[in-house]
């Protein structure tokens, strides 16, 4: 028996749950749809910890977070898993949607995945930009942040090839706002050093991950996401708290995995 293109849809939006929606709607929500270096992580994977868990921090709280980033996804899986329909199918005008992509859509080797910077990659990254201009919401697009990866030399050494590039030209090109995370984020672990980045990166003592983030990892990260909210204007001032605060780890927290 054949399907119509709106029972599959249905079907997606059913199976796709929305992480961290409220039943009751605050005034703005800011979506994040993304991978595993923003994605709500769960009481089994702690201390590893996304940088959306602590971009609530640095908000007012008449601004909320649905989080819908997930572990391993590319801007093309994302969207071919029903996860941008989903978001479609709740997001309203005001809201924002931020979107960032990289880390998977480099996988050459998956199909599933894989995309090409100057081509699929952007193609895939418009639907996000589209999809949300077209419910009166505002696209935000967000370079990957830069995984830890030093030379000899201890200079920290850019890991996305030409995904940022591709990501500012498209950007560029839709009137898209930009935060570039790739830039700052290569540029605090070039200024924090290859020692003192472990400690802001997934670094335990069974695992050395230079990819995930830990709890102070997450809120620098954050941090990074906020001031670029700001500069570029999408959010105003007042809508951003505490960037200039120590933030404490203790508010970090994992709820056990559903």
């Amino acid at each position: 028996m054949s399907l119509t293109r709106r029972q599959v849809t249905s079907a997606a939006l059913a199976a796709v749950p929305l992480v961290g929606r409220s039943p009751e709607r605050r005034q703005r929500t800011l979506y994040i749809a993304g991978d595993s270096t923003a994605a709500q992580k769960f009481a089994d994977a702690a201390p590893e910890t996304g940088w959306g868990m602590a971009l609530p921090f640095f908000l007012r709280k008449e601004i909320g977070v649905s989080n819908q980033a997930v572990n391993g996804r590319s801007s093309k899986s994302f969207v071919d898993e029903g996860r941008l329909d989903a978001i479609l199918a709740v997001i309203r005008p005001n809201d924002l949607l931020l979107v960032q992509f990289a880390h998977n859509d480099e996988k050459s080797g998956d199909p599933t995945r894989y995309t090409e910077p100057w081509s699929t990659y952007q193609d895939h990254l418009r639907l996000f930009v589209e999809g949300a201009r077209a419910h009166g919401a505002r696209p935000v697009l967000a370079t990957p942040v830069e995984r830890r990866r030093f030379d000899a030399d201890g200079n920290a050494v850019p890991t996305h090839g030409d995904y940022p590039a591709a990501m500012r030209a498209l950007a560029a090109r839709e009137g898209v706002a930009l935060l570039d995370i790739e830039a700052l984020s290569l540029a605090l672990w070039q200024a924090l050093g290859a020692e003192a980045t472990k400690t802001y990166f997934n670094w335990t003592d069974t695992e050395q991950d230079n990819t995930h983030f830990n709890p102070p990892g997450a809120i620098a990260v954050a941090r990074l996401v906020a001031q670029e909210l700001l500069r570029t204007r999408v959010l105003a001032r007042h809508d951003v708290v505490r960037l200039h605060q120590s933030i404490p780890t203790s508010w970090i927290t994992w709820p056990p995995a559903s």
